[in-house]
């Protein structure tokens, strides 16, 4: 099967708001599932899918925190790096202030090996390893 799928099929699972895309969403995990192929949510989709859930539907961060979590539980998926997307979670939820794409980025890097996270961002320096880049 070997599959990746684009943010729009896990948003569809997440807020079930067509149930014709639902239902073809359910279908295509549980294929992927029965094939022993997981789908991939690469973490770029992963990132988006975190947008478009708190900017199109107005949900909020433990809401989404929630979601992330089941989607790491769902059999027939797996996500880029799971280590990555795991640390960016626990960065997150410890961090309330916290933008997700930062705890990504953040996370990422560190997975990399990189021991400093440097920013501008004042918000993006307060996690862990984070620096804030003097002018």
């Amino acid at each position: 099967m070997s599959i990746a799928i684009d943010a729009n099929v896990p948003v569809r699972m997440l807020v079930r708001n067509d149930e014709a895309q639902f239902q073809a969403a359910k279908r295509l995990v549980e294929q992927a599932e029965a094939a022993g192929e997981p789908l991939l949510i690469v973490l770029t989709a992963l990132l988006e899918t975190e947008w478009v859930l708190r900017s199109r539907y107005c949900l909020d961060k433990p809401a989404i925190a929630a979601t992330f979590a089941r989607l790491l539980e769902t059999d027939g998926v797996v996500l880029e790096h799971e280590p990555t997307a795991e640390e960016a979670l626990y960065i997150w939820n410890q961090h309330p202030s916290a933008d997700f794409a930062d705890c990504l980025h953040n996370a990422r890097a560190a997975q990399m090996g990189r021991t400093r996270f440097v920013t501008f961002d004042a918000g993006a320096s307060e996690l862990p390893r984070g620096e804030l880049l003097d002018l």
